[in-house]
């Protein structure tokens, strides 16, 4: 069994809209040259983020769990299935958030719009990925990562 999905979601929107706003500020206040620079670096620093934040892919890299976001693919995280002790079905809060971070107490999300995602226990922390595919991950897991029969 191979599990392969690609979510998509509308957060790049937002950040283009971010974007498009500070690049208009910029323009409108060009006099003050250097607010018009600071706010075309941020927005361009934004843009870049919409480029990563356009969708979150999941998929079975043979022995890994692979997560990457967006096309440009800079944030990655594989995680062996050798090291996953449980995998649960939850909801992330609003504290969890969209995107990827680590919170005390809470572990890391890799989350990228909504709020179903799968919960995956490892030796290092808890890991919750986000999923609008959230059953077919939890089983795809469940299987790939069950102690086969002695």
């Amino acid at each position: 069994m191979q599990y392969a999905h690609t979510q998509r979601a509308p957060m790049h929107l937002i950040l283009w809209l971010t974007a498009a706003l500070m690049l208009a500020f910029a323009w409108f206040g060009r006099e003050q040259q250097a607010v018009a620079w600071v706010l075309t670096g941020v927005a361009i620093l934004v843009i870049l983020l919409a480029l990563c934040f356009r969708t979150l892919t999941v998929e079975d890299g043979g022995d890994a769990l692979q997560l990457r976001y967006g096309p440009i693919g800079i944030w990655r995280k594989r995680i062996p299935y050798a090291s996953i002790g449980g995998v649960a079905a939850a909801r992330s809060s609003v504290l969890d958030g969209w995107g990827v971070h680590w919170l005390p107490g809470r572990g890391w999300t890799w989350n990228l719009w909504g709020r179903d995602c799968v919960e995956i226990a490892t030796a290092r922390g808890i890991v919750r990925v986000g999923s609008d595919d959230r059953d077919a991950l939890l089983a795809f897991l469940q299987n790939r990562t069950e102690a086969p029969d002695a």
